[in-house]
């Protein structure tokens, strides 16, 4: 039979893996921090390109949607991750 110290090493154990896990999935959110910075990055290129080549719009447009849609794949990855973090382990 388990004594009391012995069941109490265990939930303080099952506690420090829990916190770990939080941890790390805040951790792994970190990168959403530069997708919000990549994408404004990728959209005053935009402004300041069609600012000085107004002609090209369109194709600026099509290229800063490209940069868009792969600066948001790295969030989905990113909380995918901490999803993963959260709920497998």
């Amino acid at each position: 039979m388990l004594n009391f110290i012995t069941l109490f090493v265990l939930y303080f154990l099952l506690m420090i893996l829990q916190a770990a896990k939080l941890i790390g999935a805040g951790l792994s959110t970190i990168a959403l921090a530069g997708v919000g910075a990549g994408i404004g990055t990728v959209f005053s290129a935009l402004i300041t390109s069609v600012a000085r080549n107004p002609h090209l719009m369109k194709q600026l447009f099509g290229y800063a949607i490209l940069g868009f849609a792969l600066t948001e794949a790295i969030a989905l990855f990113a909380l995918m991750m901490a999803f993963l973090i959260l709920f497998t382990f």
